[in-house]
């Protein structure tokens, strides 16, 4: 018996050294990608307070130029955000003279910075500012979105900071931009905005532009920019964010889609598996552990899959009665629209729609813990959920964010308000959640 416990525990080590091999080195105890070090919305280890307001564990607020619903991004001292400044142009007077009348008017979309900010965790201050791009978006965002809504991404050593259409750029920590990448334009859906962020494994960035265009899935090399592979998409617009996960010594990249759910091999871009897509307007991103990714979204109707990752089960049409046993369960009600799940141990938390009703699901039967469960005070969400210390954050776009106890039981522990509108997930890291707001980046901790 005691050889077998060993044996196992053996077993486990390897397991978790494989999966954490292709991350940069301290991840765990950064908040390097927009849904945390797993890509779940889990702060390992982290344990920020449970209750604040105006007055009460805000270690500091600061104010951050231009608009964005791009997440903060963390690797040790240092916060990372993403923002577009619009740029006030003072009009020429030659222009109202101009003997060619409309022919060479002025682009009527204002025209934006596209910035990268870095600021210090300890008290807020900007160390550095870098403009990366500058021009007149070529189409608008839908009335709630802004043109700053990708989260970056680093490894310890590069910020990866992606705008969608104004490009993808590899800067250093001092601000010196290394190399940068035209992705290609999207065309969203009734010109909404734009709003996935890249995925980041070893060396290789994932990014997928689907759009009303020709939409695609491709990967680069996070040393040079250089296009390792491009797939493309039978995809309309969506705005989930990939995710890549480790399985039986393969790497699998994970996407959503009102079409299908697919699976790609991170080295070559070949589709692993595929099975039937979810609801149009597919935004909320995948999350994965032990061997299972659960994909959903919510709009014009509700649907949820947990697949199997195990290739001996998922391979090819998934959807396929032959290989049902892929499917391990499905749920068709009260997912969420926006906002992506939080995977927190054995139980899956999810928001039927854009509002504040929570459900929790044991991960491997699918049955449900509770929910559809109403939160106290929070109106809309946008954020997705996350969680630390044993407690689950849901933020509100009307500054109210529910602090629930993490487990089978709904139990609110808090309900906290602040003087700001949250629509970009929260992030966290040891002792501090962070919160960016319409005005204000709040650091709230005691």
């Amino acid at each position: 018996m005691r050889k077998i416990a060993i044996s196992t525990l053996c077993i486990f080590a390897l397991a978790v050294v494989a999966a954490s091999a292709s991350q940069p080195v301290g991840f765990e105890k950064n908040w390097h990608h927009w849904r945390g070090p797993h890509a779940t919305g889990v702060a390992v280890d982290a344990n920020p307070p449970t209750t604040w307001s105006e007055t009460e564990n805000i270690r500091w607020k600061v104010a951050i130029p231009g608009t964005g619903h791009a997440s903060p991004i963390i690797w040790e001292d240092k916060i990372f955000i993403q923002t577009a400044i619009e740029v006030k142009e003072e009009k020429n007077d030659s222009e109202d003279d101009n003997p060619f009348g409309g022919f060479f008017q002025r682009d009527s979309a204002p025209k934006y910075k596209f910035d990268l900010i870095v600021l210090n965790r300890s008290d807020g201050s900007i160390l550095w500012q870098k403009t990366l791009r500058e021009l007149n978006p070529h189409e608008g965002t839908h009335r709630d979105a802004t043109y700053a809504s990708n989260s970056p991404v680093t490894d310890g050593e590069y910020i990866y900071a992606y705008f969608g259409s104004r490009g993808l750029f590899c800067v250093d920590m001092m601000g010196n931009v290394k190399w940068e990448k035209d992705i290609g334009a999207m065309y969203k859906r009734n010109t909404f905005g734009e709003g996935s962020s890249p995925a980041l494994h070893g060396n290789t960035l994932v990014i997928v532009q689907d759009h009303e265009g020709d939409s695609f899935i491709t990967a680069l090399d996070k040393r040079t920019g250089e296009v390792l592979w491009k797939t493309n998409r039978d995809e309309r617009t969506t705005w989930f964010s990939p995710i890549v996960v480790e399985q039986d010594g393969k790497s699998q990249v994970i996407t959503t889609g009102t079409n299908r759910v697919r699976s790609y091999d991170l080295e070559t871009g070949k589709l692993l598996w595929e099975g039937k897509g979810l609801t149009p307007n597919a935004i909320p991103s995948p999350v994965a552990a032990n061997g299972i990714a659960y994909l959903m979204s919510g709009f014009r109707g509700s649907e949820l899959l947990a697949v199997h990752l195990d290739l001996a089960k998922a391979m090819g049409n998934i959807s396929d009665s032959e290989a049902s046993e892929a499917v391990v369960w499905e749920h068709g009600r009260d997912t969420p629209y926006v906002p992506s799940p939080l995977l927190y141990g054995d139980i899956l938390y999810f928001l039927k729609s854009n509002d504040g009703i929570l459900s929790a699901f044991d991960t491997k039967t699918g049955q449900a813990h509770y929910g559809p469960k109403r939160l106290r005070g929070v109106s809309g969400v946008y954020a997705s959920i996350v969680g630390a210390g044993d407690h689950v954050y849901i933020a509100g776009r009307n500054g109210t964010v529910n602090v629930v106890q993490h487990g089978p039981d709904f139990t609110i522990i808090a309900e906290n308000t602040l003087d700001d509108s949250f629509n970009a997930s929260p992030a966290i890291s040891g002792s501090e959640l962070y919160l960016r707001g319409g005005k204000y980046l709040y650091c709230i901790a005691e």
